[in-house]
């Protein structure tokens, strides 16, 4: 199992969603969050300057088992993508092991309802 992380433009949160869904990685967790990158200048909106050295991004956050995983970052880089500095961040992280609370159920197992394999 692995967990899967991306940093993503608010403004992408909606086609990667969408991706997600249609490869059929159906729960997922996300939060809005805040980072500070590289560039430090200020931005003028009608007369008045905003600092943008803090910049407002998506985290995602996903459980995968091993054969998801890169479709599962693909989905996410393709429907990320816009080409500009800032598109985000993918990390991979091997998870141990998952436990479902109702059933005690542990593993891959965990993750996904035995009656949905084929």
């Amino acid at each position: 199992m692995k967990k899967i992380e991306a940093i993503i433009r608010k403004t992408r949160f909606e086609d990667v969603k969408d991706a997600l869904l249609d490869i059929d990685i159906e729960w997922f967790s996300y939060y809005d969050v805040r980072g500070v990158g590289k560039s430090r200048q200020g931005r003028i909106y009608r007369g008045v300057v905003y600092d943008t050295s803090s910049i407002e991004r998506v985290l995602i956050s996903i459980i995968v088992r091993q054969k998801n995983v890169e479709k599962t970052v693909s989905a996410i880089q393709k429907a990320a993508y816009t080409g500009e500095i800032g598109d985000g961040r993918i990390f991979v992280i091997p998870v141990e092991d998952a436990v479902r609370i109702r059933t005690a159920e542990r593993g891959d197992i965990a993750l996904y309802n035995a009656e949905q394999e084929k």
